[in-house]
């Protein structure tokens, strides 16, 4: 026994601070529940800080589409391929990626896009609905999510994800050279083909936009606190408690929503999901002399580049090497000879540079909804690349399940048992 005796008005605890954090805290707030957020690190400041900023609503298909096993060899060996591995990291790996790569086939990929639409369909207006009336909503903007291609061929061998995409509702525009030209003027004149996706967004400073939220709800009552997360305390397979740096706080309800850090969080709770960190890294050009208007896909580089307040980023790419691992150069000299070759006469006054751990599971799916195992936890992590895309989302799903309503989104894709034994 704990000796913890957890009153009604205890609060539900949601562990971690990044937009799907903040933003299932914001949500319970605004249906009248109390809540306790806690991270080791100020609201924004994680993987939420560092991400591309784009509202991605077309962005439903996973990196495992049935291609993927024979191009692994290929952008392995290619000098500007946007895929690294730090080798020492890979043996640890090999059972999660054996999973990974056995959901790359058709019918897999047909089934994660539509369980993804469901999260990120309406990304631009989900964002909207959180943060109109506060002060993060200043941060977020509408507009199209340009693709700038070299040529037409490498948009025609994408042709199966276009069609995922259209099947799905998402509509876009084919651009010609000259249309390109006019339509995003700062672009290289090596990109001749470009595609305009039409009804998306983006947040003009990731940190920003979340700590601005993590306010409003601090405004309605939320308290925030410092500290690391050490163990979820449950009796009778129930959620009573947590422990944070040695210290037993009462709980109502948790939820899980620490990204790439939950897995050994969850697994004393019977979850046993595979998850890794996809590595992702940003550069951010400041006062640079040309600047986009809206965010653009450099399709060969598999990176984006983003106007945000003060600078442009340049984010992507892809890295295994795990959680411990320092930051490797070649990915950030990679974004920026392959930025600053994308926009002709870019230059700029200083530079800046990130790498953060985007949490990836096995099956490309989060973990959204209820631990079998300990009634009144929650689970809403594992997002990949589309943490931000989705967070609006998640976290008002998350909201109504912890209490008690039913969401209008099929739920059941998400489910935290198909990692439960």
């Amino acid at each position: 026994m704990t000796g913890i005796n957890p009153l009604s008005e205890s609060p539900v605890v949601v562990v971690g601070a990044g937009i799907i954090g903040v933003s299932t805290a914001l949500n319970l707030q605004r249906l009248g529940r109390q809540v306790l957020l806690v991270d080791r690190h100020e609201p924004g400041e994680g993987t939420s800080f560092g991400n591309a900023g784009v509202l991605a609503n077309s962005s439903i298909t996973p990196v495992t589409h049935p291609k993927l096993p024979r191009q692994i060899p290929q952008m392995l060996l290619r000098p500007n391929s946007p895929l690294f591995v730090k080798w020492r990291s890979l043996i640890p790996m090999v059972p999660w990626l054996v999973r990974y790569l056995s959901h790359c086939s058709a019918s897999e990929t047909q089934r994660i896009s539509t369980a993804l639409h469901g999260l990120i369909g309406t990304s631009y207006s989900d964002h909207k609905a959180l943060a109109t009336g506060t002060e993060a909503e200043r941060f977020v903007k509408s507009s199209d999510y340009t693709f700038a291609y070299t040529d037409k061929s490498p948009f025609r061998a994408e042709a199966d994800t276009w069609k995922i995409r259209y099947a799905h509702g998402h509509r876009w525009r084919e651009l010609n050279e000259q249309e390109l030209r006019a339509y995003a003027p700062a672009l290289s004149s090596d990109f001749k083909f470009g595609v305009a996706c039409l009804g998306h967004g983006f947040i003009t400073d990731p940190g920003e936009y979340v700590k601005a939220l993590a306010k409003t709800a601090e405004k309605l009552g939320a308290k925030i606190k410092r500290g690391t997360v050490e163990k979820i305390i449950c009796e009778n397979q129930k959620v009573i408690g947590v422990r944070v740096d040695g210290e037993t706080i009462p709980a109502s309800a948790v939820v899980i929503c620490s990204g790439a850090w939950s897995a050994k969080l969850v697994h004393p709770l019977g979850v046993k999901v595979p998850l890794q960190s996809e590595r992702g890294y940003h550069i951010d050009l400041w006062s640079p002399s040309v600047t986009p208007q809206m965010p653009i896909m450099i399709a060969a580089g598999k990176f984006v580049a983003t106007p945000m307040e003060g600078r442009l980023r340049f984010a992507g790419v892809l890295e295994f090497g795990g959680l411990n691992a320092p930051r490797s150069k070649a990915p950030l000299r990679l974004l920026e000879r392959l930025g600053t070759a994308a926009f002709t006469g870019l230059t700029w006054q200083d530079k800046t540079e990130w790498m953060g751990h985007r949490p990836a599971t096995s099956d490309s799916l989060p973990l959204l909804g209820s631990v079998p195992q300990a009634a009144g936890v929650w689970l809403g992590f594992g997002h990949h690349h589309i943490g931000l895309t989705a967070g609006a989302k998640t976290g008002l799903l998350l909201a109504q399940m912890v209490t008690g309503q039913t969401p209008n989104v099929d739920i059941s894709p998400y489910a935290p048992s198909r990692f439960c034994k």
